[in-house]
């Protein structure tokens, strides 16, 4: 059974994405073991200059590499700039993933800036989930139902596309 982390800067807020996030948690229990780990974001001004943002990137970089704790892990960088992936491709991935290990995946989800460059080094594969852009906080959800996704594919499941 694979072993998913998500490892994310802040705190969610919004009830409906607690809602969703706690369906697809249920969901994902036959399927995976998954741990979700939130880090404190930073505090980021109206318009912060280059060096103010790769710094509150570090910090925040540095929490969420901290909390993906072990070291034997297949680290995926969600960013907007990353390859983008089908649920097909996500759906072998994972298989593959599972297959010949580590068995711990870790997605980083990046705060309003973004992932930091040290993050970014610790990954093998940078996702995209859109050319769109979206609430960092809505992206856990998107996550976690892609993977449900992906794992429904592998079992053979149906699952309406």
């Amino acid at each position: 059974m694979l072993h998913i982390r998500i490892v994310a800067v802040g705190k969610l807020k919004e009830k409906y994405l607690k809602e969703g996030l706690r369906e697809y948690i249920k969901r994902l229990g036959a399927y995976s073991r998954l741990e979700i780990i939130e880090v404190p974001d930073e505090k980021v001004p109206d318009k912060p200059s280059d060096t103010e943002a790769a710094l509150i990137k570090r910090k925040e970089g540095d929490r969420l590499l901290a909390a993906a704790g072990d070291k034997d892990y297949i680290g995926v960088a969600l960013d907007p700039r990353g390859e983008m992936w089908s649920t097909e491709d996500l759906a072998d991935k994972m298989r593959r993933w599972e297959l010949y290990g580590p068995n711990l995946v870790v997605f980083f989800i990046g705060g309003t800036l973004g992932l930091s460059k040290e993050v970014h080094a610790v990954c093998k594969a940078k996702w995209s989930l859109s050319r769109l852009t979206f609430p960092h906080q809505l992206v856990r959800l998107i996550l976690l139902e892609q993977v449900y996704r992906g794992c429904k594919v592998n079992r053979g499941e149906t699952y309406h596309r």
